[in-house]
Formats: structure tokens, C-alpha cells, sequence
């Protein structure tokens, strides 16, 4: 089955904040060091998969398009955990990560440009 085929339960749609374009921001973590790897877009039918499959599972706004981490670059996301934050607007990924996080092959998305040590 492809993302857009799950369909998101609804008690978990209702409490959603998503923006104009229906998506909600999802924040990356390692499950084993709290670590902030990536960030991406999720809406209703990737968060379902990703909730149905325990693969990490995003919506590229620039392709316009689902994509499961690690399927083209073996990269994988096994999801531990997806907590919501308390207004609903951001999801907290934890994930057991294979090879980089990032789509350069880093570990993280967030280790070349630190603006404030």
C-alpha cells in the first residue's frame, strides 16, 4: 500500500492543526540519544502510514509527493514512538535511524550551520 491509501483515524485527525497546504511540521528524533535529526512535512495519509507501517513516511512540498525515509537511499526510520505537542500544531517523531538522517547523508540536518553555540 502507498501513504496515500491509509486513512488517519479520526479522533487523531480532529486533534490536528495543519497549515494551509494540510500539513503538520514533524521533528525528527534519535530514540537512543534524544538528538534532533531532520525535520519534514506529514499530512493526514503520511502519518497514518507511518502510524500503520512504524516507517517513517513524509510529504515533500517541493515534489509534491510521499516519501518513506530510506527507500531509495536504505537510510531507514524504524518510529518508536509520534507524540503531538499540546496545541495540536507539531508531531514529535522517535525513530531508531539507519545510515544518515539527512537527505546529504549526514547524521542530522542540523550540524553544518549552528548560528548560536
Amino acid at each position: 500500500m502507498q501513504p496515500g491509501d491509509y486513512k488517519l483515524d479520526p479522533a487523531i485527525a480532529a486533534r490536528l492543526k495543519r497549515n494551509d497546504q494540510g500539513l503538520v511540521p514533524a521533528i525528527v528524533q534519535a530514540a537512543s540519544t534524544g538528538e534532533v535529526l531532520m525535520m519534514a512535512w506529514m499530512d493526514d495519509h503520511a502519518l497514518a502510514h507511518t502510524l500503520a507501517t512504524r516507517r517513517g513516511t513524509y510529504y515533500s512540498r517541493s515534489r509534491d509527493e510521499y516519501w518513506i525515509k530510506g527507500e531509495t537511499s536504505g537510510n531507514v526510520q524504524h518510529v518508536e514512538a509520534v507524540a503531538l505537542d499540546c496545541d495540536g500544531d507539531t508531531l514529535l517523531v522517535t525513530v531508531t535511524q539507519t545510515g544518515g538522517a539527512c537527505h546529504t547523508g549526514a547524521r542530522t540536518c542540523f550540524d553544518e550551520d549552528v548560528l548560536l553555540p
